[in-house]
């Protein structure tokens, strides 16, 4: 890819952002907000994961007894 192929990319995907209407910006914000993983999981992976879920079952096999 040249690099005036790449300019040009760069200017459609610029321009199709430019050209989006208002509320539909806002519905994608919103939707990617939605699918977003808590900070704790985005940040540190899947140890808080793995901690919490062990916690949880600990504290579970505790109250059943």
């Amino acid at each position: 890819m040249s690099f005036n192929d790449y300019v040009k990319f760069v200017t459609q995907q610029v321009v199709l952002k430019m050209d989006e209407p208002k509320k539909m910006k806002q519905a994608k914000k919103a939707q990617r907000k939605q699918e977003r993983l808590p900070f704790q999981f985005q940040a540190f992976g899947l140890i808080p994961l793995g901690l919490s879920l062990f916690w949880r079952k600990r504290i579970s096999r505790k109250h059943n007894q």
